[in-house]
């Protein structure tokens, strides 16, 4: 039993937590191996922190797996994490099944090769029915694309009369976003020590607490997971009032 983890209040967890999972080239490279060496090794730590969540049913987790940058990384190296991603999916589908997740993708799917598209399509729909908890994985994601694709199909529904510009809000919008059939992220967790977000869920972490830790991804484990609880709930999430008006309410 994690002493940890005994000390989160369960009344107090986030809905949506997202993690940009950092290091596993550097984690590799002090082992004197090659950086796909930190990727192949950074399955246990996506176990983990998606055991974690469901240990405390934390019922949206999106995971940071490939950006739309990545895409300019060597390409030895991309062909790695594609590979890894479906050796992935092919041994983790029925545990994710298993535990009751359903599991969502969020990202430019075209780009991705022909066979990765399919074991995506597969888990996605075996475990479509699933209630326990949401993972969902950003693959060929990035933020400013997301955005920007909003903004086009508003643009054209518009333009063809489906809507009308003074009804543009923050709801509208978010509607038109990847995500729109999640919540707003409460907590992003990046490892490495890296301080920024690199283009990963902009519009979703408005209001988010961010944590920036210096783990390297590989090393990550549940019991680190679970300390971003206590911390997230040892902060005061005011969204623009004062600490005296959250008491008040």
């Amino acid at each position: 039993m994690s002493l940890i983890k005994d000390k989160i209040n369960s009344e107090n967890l986030p809905k949506h937590v997202a993690i940009i999972m950092d290091g596993n080239g550097r984690w590799a490279k002090t082992r004197g191996e090659e950086r796909t060496f930190g990727h192949k090794n950074a399955i246990n730590a996506v176990r983990n922190a998606i055991n974690a969540c469901n240990e405390i049913d934390i019922p949206y987790l999106t995971l940071y797996t490939f950006s739309s940058e990545n895409w300019s990384r060597p390409a030895d190296e991309v062909s790695t994490l594609m590979n890894l991603l479906v050796e992935t999916l092919l041994l983790e589908a029925e545990e994710i099944f298993s535990k009751g997740l359903r599991m969502h993708v969020i990202g430019n799917l075209e780009k991705l090769p022909l066979l990765v598209r399919e074991q995506l399509e597969r888990v996605v729909e075996l475990t479509k029915e699933n209630t326990k908890g949401n993972l969902v994985l950003a693959i060929s994601y990035g933020s400013q694309n997301e955005i920007l694709d909003a903004v086009k199909k508003i643009s054209s529904d518009v333009k063809e009369g489906q809507v009308d510009v003074e009804n543009i809000d923050e709801k509208l919008f978010e509607s038109y976003l990847y995500t729109k059939d999640f919540p707003p992220v409460d907590l992003l967790i990046r490892t490495s020590g890296e301080i920024r977000v690199s283009n990963f869920l902009l519009w979703q972490i408005a209001y988010a607490e961010l944590q920036f830790l210096n783990v390297l991804w590989p090393d990550f484990t549940k019991d680190i997971f679970f300390q971003c609880i206590v911390d997230y709930q040892n902060k005061e999430r005011r969204y623009g009032l004062t600490g005296d008006q959250i008491k008040a309410q």
